[in-house]
Parts: C-alpha cells; structure tokens; sequence
C-alpha cells in the first residue's frame, strides 16, 4: 500500500505538476482578479524553478552529505548497485539498452568489479512503476553487464524491489552479509542519503559510493539555467527527494531524517 500511496503524492507533490495546475486554473479563471493573480503567479514560480539556480541550491545539501568513497581503507567484499539507471519498458520492447541520466550506477559498478574482482556485484531494482510492463530493469541490467564483459555467474539479481526500502530488505536478504563483511552501495548522489537510511533500518551496513552528481562545484552551482526544462527538472528532482526523506522517517523506513556518514 505505501509503494502506491507513494507514487500518487508523488505526483501530485511534484512542484511543476502543481505550478502547471495553479497555471491551468488561472487560466480558466481569466475574467476574474483572482484569476489573473493566480495564472500570474504559476507563470513566476515557474520561471524561478526552472532558470534560477533555485534546483542547484536545493539538490547540493543532498549530493554532499556523503564524501566520495576512500578506496584507501581495502577491497570491499561485495558491491550492491541499485537500479534507477536502465529503462526496462524499452529493453523489452525493443531489445535495446537504453541508459539515462543515472547512467553512472552502472558504468562505475563496471569499473569496480574490474577493479575487485573477487568483490560480489548484487544489482537490486524491479519494476517501480504503478502499470506493470512485464519488463524489469533487473533484465536489462543482465544484459548490461553481459555486454560489458562481466561473467553471468558473477551477477547476483534481486528483482522484486520497487522502493528504497524494499531495495534494502531485499538485498539483505539476498546478500546475507557475515559479520565484518564490507559492502558499497553505489547510487546517485542526491539519492544516498535516503538510501543509506533505508539500508540501515534494515540492518545492512553499507558504506556509501556517490555517483551521478548533478550539481556544479563552487560557484558554477550558482549560474542560472539556461533551458528553463533542465531547471525544472532538477527542481522536482530534489524535491521529491526531501519529501522522500520526510516520508520516509516518519514511517519508520529510514533510520534518520538526514542520514550522515
């Protein structure tokens, strides 16, 4: 029920679904004073959204909570990698691969499994989606890491997972990591906060290695957008994240409101 629930606020806490809302009322509501104000301010918050630098200063805080990962400290004993980053519904439709933004989760789970070979890779995601498509990205990522050279027998599948949380019980389960095991969790930067939390109230101890940062360094985090859709994008992005932390805690699946290292 909360993976449906979930999905519904989702969508209707998204700010650019509900500026376009405000917008769209506005616009019915023309012949009015009210009207004109109401259209009038969706416009602005919009335009804020999308081309200021309003998405960068809200996702930062996000992306910086956890450092870059110390390879300094020895090999890891096994890697999990949670899925975001491969679109399922095109892979079984069209027998095609097709990476998006999150790209990173996988590109960088490559890299470390040649860089460790004897580390286990568990990659963990089902279908997220409300309407099921039949197709799961845990079958595009067998044949992702197939195609990138990993041997089949290495790859270990959890494929039921459509939330963080079940991204967490169902990897522990799968894993059953022994007592002083080390284990990465790699996922997006903005995404490790709450993933972190939910591996913790799970009672899997990972230690956490950031990819796909969004966000520019220093003061190139503060140069506004120029596609006002980049800017949009980024900003529901993160705010969908801050409520997921805030949903999360208060229903018990996370450890923490802000999960820090």
């Amino acid at each position: 029920m909360f993976f449906y629930i979930s999905k519904a606020l989702g969508f209707l806490a998204t700010p650019t679904n509900g500026l376009l809302v405000l917008l769209l009322a506005g616009i019915l509501m023309l012949r009015w004073r009210f009207g004109r104000w109401l259209a009038g301010l969706a416009a602005l918050l919009l335009l804020i959204c999308g081309l200021s630098p309003a998405a960068n200063l809200l996702m930062s805080p996000l992306e910086q909570r956890f450092p870059r990962w110390d390879a300094g400290n020895g090999a890891p004993d096994g890697i999990v990698v949670l899925g975001g980053a491969l679109d399922g519904e095109v892979f079984g439709t069209r027998g095609e691969l097709a990476l998006n933004e999150g790209a990173e989760r996988m590109t960088e789970a490559v890299a470390l499994a040649r860089i460790y070979p004897n580390a286990r890779i568990l990659f963990s995601g089902g279908e997220g989606k409300v309407l099921k498509q039949g197709h799961t990205e845990a079958d595009a990522a067998r044949a992702f890491f197939a195609r990138m050279g990993l041997a089949p027998e290495r790859i270990e599948i959890e494929d039921r997972s459509r939330n963080t949380t079940e991204n967490a019980v169902f990897s522990k389960a799968l894993a059953a990591p022994k007592p002083g095991e080390r284990w990465l969790l790699v996922t997006s930067a903005w995404h490790m906060p709450r993933s972190i939390g939910c591996f913790r109230a799970a009672g899997f101890p990972v230690e956490a290695y950031p990819v796909d940062f969004r966000v520019p360094a220093g003061e190139g985090m503060l140069v506004p957008f120029f596609f006002a859709s980049d800017g949009l994008r980024r900003f529901d992005l993160a705010s969908r994240e801050w409520m997921g932390l805030a949903a999360y805690y208060a229903t018990g699946r996370s450890s923490e409101l802000f999960p820090a290292p």
